[in-house]
């Protein structure tokens, strides 16, 4: 397992934290956003999954990831 921290820009309520950790779920990993710190903290099987890829996950949800 790895892990990774991405600041997200655009998270503003409880439906953009729920979005974001929805979408980083359906690729098979587990996410915990932070609307305070604007990060979403992301536990993945790095063989399995790119970090790019739930970068596209969260951006495909309208959020920059920076």
């Amino acid at each position: 397992m790895a892990n990774v921290v991405l600041n997200v820009e655009g998270m503003s309520c409880g439906h953009c934290v729920s979005s974001v950790e929805k979408a980083v779920g359906n690729l098979g990993a587990s996410a915990k956003a932070d609307l305070a710190s604007k990060t979403v903290a992301v536990d993945y099987d790095d063989r399995k999954l790119s970090v790019d890829a739930i970068k596209e996950a969260i951006e495909d949800q309208g959020y920059d990831v920076v």
